[in-house]
Formats: C-alpha cells, sequence, structure tokens
C-alpha cells in the first residue's frame, strides 16, 4: 500500500455476490495540490504580476491598432521574401523528413535488435531535438552566411528532430508478419523494411510531414531575426522603424499563406488518412 493510500484509505464497497473490494481514492487532490506547488513556484520565478498584465496589457491592443489599416502600398516588397519563406520551409521539410528515415529504422525496436544502436540513435535524436530553431539557424549563418540557405537548414534540422520521433514510435506499432515474411525468403533487413513496413507507415509519414510543413512556414517568418531570410527580415526592419502599417501588411499576407497551405495540407491528410 502505498503512503497516499494510507493518509487516505480505500473505499470499501460490497458487490452484489458478497465480496469485498476496495476503491482507492482518487488521486486528483493530490495533483492539484503539486499543481498550485509548482504553478506558485513559476510566478516567483517569473516574476509574473497580474497587476502589471492589467495595467499594461492594453498597450498590446494599441500596436494592434496602428498597423490598421495595413499599407497595400507595401505588398510589392513583400511577394519575394514571402516565396523565400515557402521555398526554405517546403525545401527544409523535404531534405529533414526524408533523412531521418534511415535513423527512425534504426531507433525502432522491431527492426533493430540492438539496445546499444537503438538506446544511440534515440539518445541523437533527443539531443538534436532539444536545440531551439533559432539557435540552429545563428550557426548556420556562421557556417553557411546570411540568406536562406540558413533558414533551410535550421528547418530541416527541426523537421528531422521532429519527425523521427513521430515516424520511430509508428514504425514500433505495424504488423511485422509481412516484414519476416520478407526476411525468410532471403531479402535484407533493409529491404525488408522498404518492402514491407514504408507502405504501412506512408500514409501517416506524408500526414505528419504535411502538418510540419505548414508549422515550418510560421517558424520560418521569425528565422529573419537571426539573417536566415525569408520574411522576418523585413518584419525585424519595419518593427525596428516602427513603421506598423507595413507589418500588418506582412502580417495579412503571411496569414493569407499560412491558412491557403493549412486548408491545402488539410484536404491532402484527410484523403491520405
Amino acid at each position: 500500500m502505498s503512503l497516499y493510500d494510507k493518509v487516505f484509505p480505500p473505499k470499501k464497497m460490497t458487490i452484489s455476490n458478497g465480496k469485498t473490494i476496495e476503491k482507492p481514492a482518487s488521486r486528483l487532490p493530490l495533483v492539484a495540490v503539486i499543481l498550485l506547488i509548482m504553478t506558485a513556484i513559476s510566478v516567483k520565478i517569473t516574476g509574473f504580476d497580474l497587476r502589471v498584465l492589467a495595467e499594461r496589457g492594453n498597450q498590446f491592443f494599441v500596436i494592434l491598432g496602428m498597423m490598421i489599416p495595413p499599407r497595400v502600398s507595401y505588398m510589392s516588397q513583400i511577394w519575394k521574401p514571402l516565396f523565400d519563406t515557402i521555398k526554405m520551409s517546403l525545401l527544409g521539410t523535404v531534405v529533414g523528413a526524408v533523412l531521418v528515415i534511415p535513423f527512425a529504422m534504426a531507433a525502432s525496436t522491431n527492426v533493430i535488435k540492438s539496445r546499444l544502436v537503438i538506446s544511440v540513435m534515440r539518445l541523437f535524436l533527443s539531443i538534436v531535438r532539444t536545440l531551439p530553431t533559432l539557435v540552429t539557424a545563428l550557426i548556420a549563418t556562421y557556417v553557411f552566411g546570411l540568406g536562406t540557405l540558413a533558414g533551410t537548414t535550421a528547418i530541416a534540422i527541426f523537421t528531422f528532430a521532429y519527425m523521427g520521433k513521430i515516424l520511430y514510435e509508428e514504425i514500433e506499432t505495424v504488423d511485422m508478419g509481412a516484414f519476416e515474411a520478407v526476411e525468410a525468403i532471403g531479402a535484407t533487413r533493409v529491404r525488408a523494411f522498404v518492402s514491407a513496413i514504408i507502405p504501412q507507415v506512408l500514409p501517416s509519414y506524408i500526414s505528419n510531414g504535411l502538418f510540419c510543413f505548414e508549422g515550418n512556414v510560421r517558424y520560418a517568418a521569425i528565422l529573419g531575426y537571426v539573417g536566415a531570410g525569408g520574411l522576418g527580415l523585413i518584419l525585424n526592419e519595419k518593427l525596428g522603424w516602427r513603421e506598423y502599417s507595413s507589418v500588418g501588411m506582412i502580417l495579412v499576407l503571411l496569414f493569407l499563406t499560412v491558412f491557403i497551405i493549412e486548408s491545402a495540407s488539410r484536404y491532402c491528410r484527410k484523403k491520405l488518412v
């Protein structure tokens, strides 16, 4: 019996056949207390002040009001950075999603039997997944210089880590009968993986890739803050010059672009899954 059950003993119940059973006390009070303690610690550490939020929060809407109406004449200067954002998002998503396939295979317990290989692959994917995209983009600008190549690299690394975890978890849920049958007739493990497992995970793999692409378009819009190209460059510039009407036009076009991509992606995912 756990300490919680000793403090809050289970409730004894007698069922119709005369047998007595014990119903453990709900853990909800304990969870609520832990959440309250963690919230209090977080407020203390972050210096969150509800009074300041109430007094100054309206300034956020003041800035939004300055963006209305958007400066339509600035639209012609947005198209190229917008297309750069879409291009590096698409290329980065495809590169990251394709490169991660062998790593996801090596991290799957039902395909690879070596615990060492699985542990190393999962540790590697976890380390890559902890890298913030902005930090990755900043490092990439030092390596490749300013521009969309750095942004594409950062997005590819993010996609690699994101898709890696999802993919190896999906691989571990597939029916291994076809895989074992292909291996039994003399195929290599890689060949059996391509022939028997990839067809099973392909619809969800493409669906997750499309979802990742949607997010990458939004993430790519801020990579320009570290010189990685795209909309972030002009967004940072216009915010610095307090040209909020131009910022409003950038956000309107970004919203429409993301909405169109999400709608097309949602339609494709419905057809795949």
